[in-house]
């Protein structure tokens, strides 16, 4: 599972040698592109007043969706 969670969100190429300059990272994970969305969700809907389990659940989400995506390749 921790390899789908690490995919980025938005990739950016690589350089000649396959490696990024020290300092540089992929940013975002899909992981969290997906949670961030979730956690839109939610609040529209009003049924998270604690903001812990909002992000549990937000990343629960996340993590169900990357299992489908991978499920689907």
């Amino acid at each position: 599972m921790s390899e789908i969670r690490d995919i980025p969100a938005f990739p950016t190429a690589q350089y000649a040698d396959g490696v990024r300059p020290s300092g540089f990272d992929n940013g975002m994970t899909l992981r969290d592109y997906f949670a961030r969305g979730a956690i839109q969700g939610l609040l529209n809907n009003g049924m998270h007043p604690n903001m812990y389990q909002l992000a549990r659940d937000a990343y629960a989400i996340a993590d169900a969706l990357l299992v489908i995506r991978a499920e689907d390749e």
